[in-house]
């Protein structure tokens, strides 16, 4: 169905057209005096310069064109020359009607489908996920549920961290640790054991204390080196010893990801890479793109407009080994052989802001992927403490994702058993949904490119704007849904009538807007949009809530008209919740 806003732009461009302007000016945007109007156009003010009319002159007589719409309660044209639109209240109950029954609550997904991969999550391997992993999961999450429910086909990449130094660290460590297994003998030609040389949690303690090591040690740095050019280069002992790491790692991944309600399709690294690489860079020469700067191999993507200085991308260093820059060179090279993309989305700390400009510029000088490929940057914030600075332990260290997820399950169920209503392990059951929510929403409500404080005090919060607000709403609509169904109550048998109050006017006007904020969160990579919508939404229907005894109603006709409307709203924050990767208990 088409949204209230798009029908509205429409008549506008009729009426502009029919007072003789230029339908360009025909633009329509929610009221950002929600007081005066439901919707507003300031077409007649951009309008006022090509036509040379005051602007007042050109709204008033694109309102003049409007009387009598079946659309609109009111039009009318306010100084400068704003115009004011109030939808009719039939326009309303329709509309809502219309989107309860239909399928994706009356969102039209785009005739054109594209295919799009997401890159995000992007964790180096033998090392537990921390908060510094938060932010591309959850965003990225977000991004690929709404892109389908939209209608595009979505390809998730992890892009895993194998490929570099820290693999040479762990075969270095490992070695000195256990020089006596096979992988260490350059003449063995056997089978190797199937069985990993180490835990998860042996795995975790190696990285760290080769990397301390190779800091204070130049000759284990050096040797840590040498051993990642032979595992690049296909030894196969070290080839074996990383495709442990990778199943290892990758186990305990996925179940710290399914904690976060965070899943990929393709769980490939830099390692996957590696084998595009020769033929790449081979490419790169003959086509004369790449050449040697002081033993290592860039190409320029310097441009004529650029304002700051803009590097050459570096394709290998002068010792021949490859970089973050040509493994996500040759990551496209796959993607586009397997998947011709039509975009490329990449959800990553827009510190690496820099990276992307020389691989995207790269990529597209040589040809690495079509002209009309997209690709696309979504840099992100830090996430910070209290004190404004990277989110910490207590004691300074990186807080692992899965002691903040702990904690804040644990703050959950506190709150929840203080309310004596539960059962412990019921509880501790809807500890955790909700506890999911306050860190997702809690992302989330944020502009992606912006740094944030979490806050969890806050966060955790049953008031405000808040994953358990919103979560506590949808509970409440659920419980007078089945309260109206245990008396014997049927909606369905009644139809969605005109609001019969303020109250009930300004919940379906925010209702009816569920299609235009997806399809916004949408295009603009900007979930925190979805995140206002359905924060305003739960707001109108908690006013609504207090002001109005619904199930005392005696007007069984109005009671069972307002279950539908509030059944459909209980449907639009459920489908949004889904969309932003959280959903919501029973009760709370």
């Amino acid at each position: 169905m088409i949204s209230i806003r798009k029908q509205l732009e429409l008549e506008m461009i009729k009426a502009f057209e029919g007072a003789g302007f230029d339908n360009k000016y025909a633009f329509v945007s929610v009221s950002n005096r929600p007081d005066l109007c439901d919707y507003q156009c300031n077409g007649a003010m951009a309008a006022a310069k090509e036509y040379h009319k005051a602007p007042i002159d050109i709204a008033s007589e694109v309102v003049s064109q409007l009387e009598g719409n079946a659309l609109l309660e009111n039009a009318e044209a306010i100084k400068p020359g704003f115009i004011n639109l109030t939808v009719s209240n039939r326009l309303l109950a329709e509309s809502l009607g219309q989107m309860s029954v239909s399928d994706k609550l009356g969102y039209e997904p785009s005739s054109e489908k594209r295919t799009i991969i997401m890159d995000y999550g992007g964790p180096n391997i033998a090392k537990p996920l921390h908060v510094g992993h938060l932010r591309s999961a959850i965003i990225g999450e977000a991004m690929k549920r709404m892109a389908r429910f939209c209608g595009d086909e979505v390809i998730s990449d992890i892009h895993l961290g194998d490929w570099g130094l820290q693999m040479g660290l762990i075969v270095t460590e490992l070695g000195l640790r256990k020089p006596d297994l096979v992988y260490f003998d350059p003449d063995y030609t056997g089978e190797y054991p199937k069985e990993p040389p180490f835990t998860i949690g042996e795995l975790e303690e190696i990285y760290p204390t080769a990397s301390a090591k190779s800091k204070e040690d130049r000759a284990y740095y050096e040797k840590a080196l040498l051993a990642t050019k032979e595992m690049q280069d296909g030894r196969p002992g070290y080839q074996a010893i990383l495709k442990h790491i990778m199943d290892v790692s990758i186990a305990d991944l996925k179940r710290n990801y399914d904690r976060l309600s965070v899943s990929f399709d393709l769980w490939r690294g830099e390692a996957y890479a590696s084998t595009y690489i020769p033929d790449m860079v081979r490419d790169m020469k003959d086509k004369g793109y790449a050449y040697e700067s002081d033993g290592a191999l860039v190409v320029d993507v310097s441009e004529e407009t650029d304002t700051k200085d803009i590097p050459p991308c570096m394709i290998l260093k002068s010792d021949g080994a490859a970089l973050y820059d040509t493994t996500d060179l040759a990551t496209l090279v796959w993607r586009e052989q397997d998947y011709h993309p039509d975009e490329v989305l990449y959800i990553v700390d827009k510190r690496q802001d820099m990276h992307f400009v020389q691989v995207f510029r790269c990529a597209k000088k040589t040809g690495i992927v079509r002209d009309d490929t997209k690709l696309t940057f979504l840099g992100f914030g830090t996430m910070n403490g209290k004190d404004g600075k990277p989110f910490k332990t207590r004691d300074g260290g990186v807080m692992r994702l899965s002691e903040l997820i702990s904690d804040i399950n644990q703050k959950m169920y506190d709150k929840i058993m203080e309310n004596n209503t539960m059962s412990s392990d019921e509880a501790k059951k809807t500890s955790e949904v909700v506890a999911l929510a306050a860190i997702k929403y809690g992302d989330l409500s944020n502009q992606p490119s912006k740094d944030y404080v979490f806050d969890v005090d806050r966060f955790t919060s049953f008031e405000g704007n808040t994953g358990p607000y919103i979560l506590y709403t949808i509970v409440r609509i659920n419980s007078i849904l089945r309260r109206y169904h245990e008396a014997g109550g049927d909606e369905n048998n009644f139809g969605i009538t005109e609001p019969f109050d303020e109250n009930s006017r300004r919940l379906m006007l925010l209702a009816v807007r569920f299609s235009e904020s997806i399809e916004g969160a949408y295009t603009k990579l900007e979930p925190n949009r979805l995140c206002a919508y359905i924060y305003e939404l739960c707001n109108a229907f908690n006013h609504f809530y207090h002001e109005t005894r619904i199930l005392a109603m005696e007007d069984e006709a109005k009671k069972g008209s307002t279950i539908r409307m509030i059944a459909a709203v209980h449907a639009i924050l459920s489908q949004s919740i889904e969309l932003l990767g959280f959903s919501a208990p029973e009760r709370m």
